[in-house]
């Protein structure tokens, strides 16, 4: 059972549906350019994401009843050489 507001939106578009080619529909200007406009959107949108990931300063808290592993020491084989 169809709408009304579908059949009319159907007896305006049938007509118009018949003067384009049916063997030639393209996006046209239109197309090209809401395509564009989104693309630029998206790398904008990228850019100002990369930007902020960058100050993105995480540190995984422990899990709780668990004690963090002790840091190697660097700075005690730095200077240390065995062969």
């Amino acid at each position: 059972m169809m709408s009304v507001t579908s059949t009319l939106a159907l007896t305006h578009l049938v007509p118009l549906a018949k003067d384009l080619d049916e063997k030639k529909v393209t996006p046209g200007v239109l197309g090209f350019i809401v395509f564009a406009v989104i693309g630029g959107a998206v790398w904008l949108l990228m850019k100002s994401m990369n930007k902020h990931m960058k100050k993105v300063d995480f540190e995984e808290a422990p899990e709780p009843g668990r004690t963090p592993a002790p840091a190697p020491a660097a700075d005690a084989t730095k200077g240390e050489r065995t062969a």
